[in-house]
């Protein structure tokens, strides 16, 4: 590794959209992390990547965040010029018979494990005075779906953080902003498209016409994270191919007479 190098950490990225985020970084030359709580998984999904190192971590737990960043300080030589938080979950089910365990758990690793990574790696990214920081939403931030338990409202709540940590870490060199996917083939959301006709009723809803892939995600991350995105700061970048903009497509009328034009 050369001192000129930038270097990134990314959540969550044993497989999935996490993976996605961390080969595409590297493709932008940056030598990346890949932290799991699955950390054989990580090891693996680094393996896959030229000059990349993968670590066990819970993102929950505030002392193994910090062990964790003072080890990738040792072996990177400085703190990272990218967090990507990705690592989440979702427990789905009806919010009228969902658990007090279930909606604290998606919480927790939801919020609050991106609220700890955020503060502890924006803490030596200000004392730097340079980085970027950007969180994985979702289009359930702003647009609710059903039986999606806590989901939309921990991403609702990531959403806000996002602002927030902006707000805080602009004035010290550090920019942070969010990149809320829509329908994605990856990860989480990979069971959903396993049905043919769930997919093609899905990718018939989306204005572009088709089903979001991750590297359409992971695009966007590294716009963000990339030093053309200079002048952002607490933005949510919808890659959903146009689905938040597009709730009258689904609710058919007839067309307008001349007089209505």
């Amino acid at each position: 590794m050369t001192a000129t190098r930038r270097t990134a950490i990314v959540t969550g990225a044993a497989g999935g959209l996490g993976l996605a985020i961390a080969e595409r970084l590297a493709k932008d030359s940056l030598d990346v992390a890949l932290i799991d709580i699955d950390s054989a998984g990580a090891e693996a999904a680094a393996d896959r990547i030229e000059g990349a190192r993968g670590y066990g971590c819970d993102v929950t737990d505030e002392g193994a965040v910090v062990e964790l960043l003072d080890r990738f300080e040792s072996d990177f030589g400085s703190c990272p010029d990218v967090l990507v938080n990705n690592a989440g979950i979702v427990r789905f089910g009806d919010l009228l018979e969902h658990s007090a365990k279930d909606f604290r758990k998606v919480l927790d690793v939801n919020l609050v494990g991106t609220f700890i990574m955020a503060q502890q790696v924006g803490r030596r990214m200000a004392g730097r005075g340079s980085g970027a920081i950007v969180n994985i939403t979702s289009l359930n931030a702003f647009a609710t779906s059903p039986d999606a338990g806590a989901y939309p409202a921990s991403k609702a709540a990531v959403a806000k953080l996002t602002e927030q940590f902006a707000l805080t870490l602009a004035p010290l060199g550090v920019r942070v902003n969010a990149v809320a996917p829509g329908f994605i083939d990856s990860g989480m959301s990979s069971p959903i498209y396993e049905d043919p006709e769930v997919r093609a009723f899905r990718g018939a809803s989306v204005p572009a016409g088709r089903i979001g892939e991750a590297v359409d995600v992971a695009n966007a991350v590294a716009f963000l994270a990339s030093e053309q995105a200079a002048y952002i700061h607490g933005q949510h970048l919808l890659i959903d191919g146009g689905v938040g903009i597009s709730l009258k497509k689904q609710m058919p009328r007839k067309a307008p007479t001349r007089a209505e034009k």
